[in-house]
């Protein structure tokens, strides 16, 4: 493809380049619009400068992969809400023995999980987990965290839904999900085993001061205190026991209720209220009893705690003000008994429907799995799934719609418009012609070219856009040679543009979500910086693709 006119080459690198620095460095302080708005005002130039037409710009937005996007994210919502990721932080510690245990279980946990839920989702729910059990067993964080970011990278090669770049690759090369799977799998399962090992050289000293011990299930089930996990949770109200109030919480509950009763002119019965208030929260301090219903009117103390098992002030008067009026508290001290027969029998209710509805989101999940893997079309597997799972949930969708990352799906249209543009100005064509004469898939030099192109440019334009700018031409080229090599050559585009975002903490969206994530952790803040990152990433990523490309097979 020849260049474009000189004023629609230079109009077109224009808007590319404000469309780079945005993506790469959304928080520049001369335009701290974010990646969201950089790729719509990239899109917006694309047509303001008349380098694509408003149609071509519609045209280049690829809705297959928006609604593979979609659908995913809705899926990964409600496995989140059906307590997958609680239980994939649990087995992190389960019967583990010391840190290096506990680093290898990272590395394969990370990788199984982000190449089925997308390595973003895996980043984002496992982070926090990582970083209590690292302080619960006195272990440095950093080790655990570059396993994480660095595992769900490589794991996330293996499947079309992994990541984003292999998304675009999936539905624009026809390649089936388990020839996707088949292809990679090899390489990715060597390269998560070399980069623990690579881990543990790093770490082993500083691992080897801990004591090797193991950790009992009651310590881990301390560490991820169900309270303490930022799950989307089904039905909270299912907990069969309330919260102890501190005793400030109990004193301002009985002045409510003794106001409330000196208001109504009995005395005598707010005094009464007062002391078994008094003789409630000493015995349960003094540990005589283990549960709220037992010591204190078990309808007062569940009214009063509220739906999720907290006190809050306001609840605790109005709560106060009713049985104070109605006398009901006392009632409830001579009922607390039958109270709490009755409430034993709806607690296995209500934990059998949260069995039977998260039996029904794993259903779905693997359904939509073995849709993908016999081939049928990929963007509609996930979007059925999604819209089973909404109708199963039987109630507003709007909750779990929210939690869809709209912002990503406007990033991918806006960018799909700009890279279209910049296609268009004929500068990727020209460079692809210089370079293809020495990256041709049929020999290991052509490949290793190839490869370092691709890791070049993942890392200064982002593996999404690299993947977009080189696929159809890496595809074409070698399809001159055979059908087979086409194949090759979309699997290690695949395989090298997600490698390459281990390479620095700019590589990757899920390096970045996990360094803010742990730096924004209230209670185990860790900053993970850039130059520990590559001092780690750089070597890494060049072992590990090197050894991928030799595994990458066309079955």
């Amino acid at each position: 493809m020849a260049l474009a006119p000189t004023v629609k080459v230079v109009l077109g690198c224009v808007a590319f380049g404000i469309f780079w620095v945005l993506a790469v460095f959304p928080a520049v302080p001369f335009l701290p619009i974010g990646r969201t708005a950089g790729s719509l005002l990239g899109a917006m130039l694309m047509v303001m400068f008349r380098v694509t037409s408003p149609d071509e710009a519609y045209a280049a937005i690829d809705l297959p992969i928006l609604g593979l996007l979609f659908g995913t994210m809705v899926v990964s919502v409600f496995l989140e809400r059906a307590d997958m990721f609680k239980h994939l932080g649990k087995l992190l510690s389960w019967k583990s023995r010391g840190g290096k245990d506990l680093l290898v279980r990272i590395c394969l946990i990370s990788a199984i999980s982000s190449a089925l839920f997308t390595n973003d989702t895996c980043c984002v729910v496992l982070t926090e987990f990582i970083l209590k059990i690292a302080r619960q067993n006195n272990l440095p964080p950093q080790p655990f965290l570059l396993a994480l970011a660095s595992s769900a990278n490589i794991g996330s090669s293996t499947t079309p839904i992994g990541n984003p770049q292999n998304l675009v690759i999936a539905v624009r090369s026809n390649i089936s999900f388990g020839k996707f799977l088949l292809g990679i799998l090899p390489a990715m399962l060597v390269g998560i085993f070399v980069n623990a090992g690579i881990l543990l050289m790093y770490y082993w000293k500083l691992l080897s001061n801990e004591k090797d011990v193991e950790v009992a299930d009651a310590a881990a089930a301390d560490v991820i205190a169900e309270k303490d996990v930022t799950l989307h949770r089904f039905h909270p109200a299912t907990m069969s026991h309330v919260t102890l109030m501190s005793s400030q919480d109990w004193s301002s509950a009985a002045d409510s209720i003794v106001l409330c009763s000196s208001t109504n002119g009995d005395l005598g019965h707010a005094e009464t209220l007062r002391n078994r208030i008094a003789w409630s929260e000493a015995d349960m301090l003094s540990g005589s009893s283990g549960k709220v219903e037992s010591t204190l009117a078990p309808k007062a103390a569940k009214e009063l705690a509220g739906d999720h098992g907290v006190f809050t002030r306001k609840e605790e008067d109005q709560s106060a003000r009713k049985y104070a009026r109605s006398g009901s508290w006392m009632k409830g001290m001579n009922d607390g008994f039958s109270f709490h027969l009755s409430e034993e029998k709806e607690v296995p209710m209500e934990r059998w429907k949260v069995l039977l509805w998260n039996g029904c989101v794993y259903f779905v999940t693997i359904g939509m799995l073995v849709s993908l893997l016999m081939g049928v079309n990929m963007s509609w597997s996930a979007i059925t799934a999604a819209l089973a799972l909404i109708v199963l949930d039987f109630k507003d969708a709007r909750p779990c719609l929210e939690k869809v990352s709209y912002s990503l799906l406007i990033f991918f249209c806006g960018m799909f418009i700009t890279v279209d543009g910049f296609n268009k100005t004929g500068i990727p064509s020209a460079l692809w012609d210089f370079m293809e004469p020495y990256a041709r898939i049929d020999s290991a030099t052509g490949t290793a070219v190839l490869a370092v192109v691709i890791l070049f440019l993942s890392n200064v334009a982002s593996n999404v856009p690299t993947v977009l700018l080189l696929g159809a031409r890496v595809a074409a080229s070698a399809a001159e040679i055979s059908p087979a090599e086409e194949t090759k050559a979309w699997l290690v585009l695949a395989w090298v543009s997600t490698v390459a975002g281990n390479l620095s903490l700019l590589g990757s969206a899920a390096n970045l979500i996990v360094c803010e994530q742990a730096r924004r952790s209230q209670s185990f803040g860790y900053n993970l910086s850039f130059l520990t990152h590559l001092r780690f990433g750089f070597p890494t990523t060049i072992i590990i693709t090197a050894i991928g490309l030799l595994l990458i097979r066309n079955y």
